[in-house]
């Protein structure tokens, strides 16, 4: 059983306020209460306060580094099996609960989301959605596989609404029939003595070995995948008829690729979309739920 975070477990200080219980509190975006927590945890933990400040510099001078190396090396040398098998060793065994916690979520949020845009869309579109149930899960290279089914989805279902000379659209009545909360289990995650690793230091170390056992193809492709949190919300958007959850992109421009040196930062924003944009979702369709019939026309 994870135990409760100091911010929650040490009374108010008026004269001391603590950051992370005012965020918790508030509610001026959506996000349930146990994401909120775990990610409020993973982020005041001593290894994001501490280590990330030194891990970061590191990590963007290796994406360098390999960047160079990578020039002598064949075009088409990618090792995506041994890297993912990497991966899920780490996260297994250095990484907190709350953080893979939430790596996990975000693979099940994704298909969520893609699954309700597809089945909202005027034209027909089909998904792949990867839902892992644990960390092992991760082997048969979810990651990279996770980048090809957004790029697909998007080149599908455009290429569809350009055929059929439609634009996305609010439907008459807007299916939420696949927006639920993941069955998946904080206490399940790994919980050993080394498991102490943030989930932004994980992701700014694990970038420069996603780097370096890609091609430059998959590695571009899976930077520049994060420019897509606009197109997804603005997909969103026109399927709600409803432009609010907006505030939840972070990644500006997605016509503008950013430097891979920023890809770890912004990764981590992009879980946090994710996560925020499936919130609205889920109050949206508890929302049409409780919803009372519409009186009879007298």
């Amino acid at each position: 059983m994870s135990k409760e975070p100091e911010f929650l477990a040490k009374p108010h200080d008026p004269a001391d306020p603590s950051p992370w219980l005012a965020l918790y509190l508030d509610r001026s975006t959506p996000l349930p209460d146990k994401v909120k927590k775990a990610w409020l945890t993973d982020s005041s933990c001593a290894s994001r306060q501490y280590l990330l400040p030194f891990l970061r510099p590191l990590a963007r001078a290796f994406i360098i580094l390999i960047q160079v190396i990578k020039t002598f090396l064949p075009r088409r040398w990618s090792h995506s099996k041994l890297l993912h098998r990497i991966l899920a060793w780490g996260l297994k065994r250095f990484v907190s609960p709350e953080a893979n916690w939430l790596i996990l979520r975000h693979f099940h949020l994704g298909a969520q989301i893609l699954s309700f845009i597809a089945a909202n869309s005027p034209v027909p579109v089909t998904t792949t959605p990867l839902e892992p149930r644990n960390i092992d899960d991760l082997k048969d290279e979810l990651f990279v596989k996770h980048d090809l089914n957004l790029f697909n989805f998007v080149i599908r279902l455009n290429q569809a609404l350009r055929d059929a000379g439609v634009e996305m659209h609010a439907p008459q009545q807007v299916d939420f029939s696949m927006i639920r909360d993941p069955d998946l289990l904080l206490d399940d995650m790994p919980q050993g003595r080394l498991n102490f690793l943030d989930l932004q230091s994980a992701i700014e170390l694990f970038t420069p070995l996603y780097q370096l056992m890609l091609t430059d193809n998959d590695f571009w492709r899976a930077a520049n995948s994060l420019q897509l949190d606009e197109t997804i919300g603005i997909y969103a958007a026109k399927l709600l008829g409803a432009p609010q959850h907006l505030i939840l992109v972070n990644n500006n421009h997605p016509l503008v690729p950013m430097s891979t040196l920023r890809a770890g930062y912004r990764l981590v924003l992009h879980g946090l979309s994710t996560e925020m944009l499936h919130s609205l979702l889920m109050e949206m369709k508890a929302a049409q739920e409780g919803a009372e019939p519409p009186a009879p026309i007298a």
